[in-house]
């Protein structure tokens, strides 16, 4: 079994306004090998404070966290220097606040209904590079999408193949390459290629990134995507 070190451990930081929620996952998240809980605190000018010249890899942070003159949270780290990832931890929320935290550059939003289980799994794939959207906040998406403005696709270079679709769909719903390739019955390194073939088209280098742009409905064929993750939620 690898042994956990320092330098491969998970630093977090925990920012929420609800004392007893952050408590209790404070304590848990301390417990879970391979993370450490750096920093703990319930409002942005105190997050701002604990993310000066740190090495926290990720903040969880309520969705509607901000500094008193109104400024989000993650535009006022950006701001300040902080280069790591932040994962949005969410009561209630609509769609339009959803999407923007997605569009000033969260790395997932985690649902507070959702399992503890699950949240590790959310904090382990944003680590990694990935972003975790929770197939209900994906569903909400995909309703703004589908019930949105008509899309702009001027920043994309050409329209979608149905197995470019097929990846991006399962991208959207949080699989690895490997999942999505037993999906739809090709092989682990033709979904790399299909994703790198993505990322051209989107004009992006990430897969993060790559989230974003669907999200934002800026991909050809967006709205078909939108409609088909939608049904897919309904049904799972």
């Amino acid at each position: 079994m690898h042994e956990q070190t320092e330098e491969n451990r998970i630093r977090l930081a925990l920012v929420d306004d609800q004392v007893l929620f952050r408590a209790s996952l404070g304590r848990f998240l301390a417990t879970q090998p391979g993370f450490e809980l750096a920093g703990e605190c319930g409002t942005a000018a105190e997050a701002l404070e604990i993310l000066k010249g740190s090495s926290i890899d990720i903040v969880l942070s309520d969705l509607n966290l901000r500094q008193e003159r109104g400024e989000d949270l993650i535009s006022a780290a950006r701001r300040a220097g902080y280069q790591g990832r932040f994962l949005m931890v969410a009561g209630a929320a609509d769609a339009r606040e959803l999407s923007a935290a997605i569009k000033l550059g969260a790395s997932g939003i985690f649902l507070k209904s959702e399992a503890l289980d699950r949240l590790v799994q959310a904090i382990r794939l944003v680590a990694s590079g990935a972003v975790w959207v929770d197939q209900k906040v994906l569903q909400l998406l995909a309703d703004r999408l589908v019930d949105g403005p008509q899309l702009d696709d001027r920043r994309t270079r050409g329209p979608m193949t149905d197995r470019e679709e097929k990846v991006l769909l399962g991208i959207l719903g949080g699989l690895t390459n490997r999942k999505i390739g037993e999906n739809i019955g090709i092989s682990e390194s033709s979904v790399k290629g299909t994703v790198q073939q993505l990322f051209l088209k989107a004009g992006v280098r990430k897969r993060g990134q790559l989230v974003r742009v669907a999200l934002e409905g800026s991909l050809c064929a967006a709205r078909e995507l939108a409609e088909r993750a939608r049904n897919q939620s309904r049904d799972s």
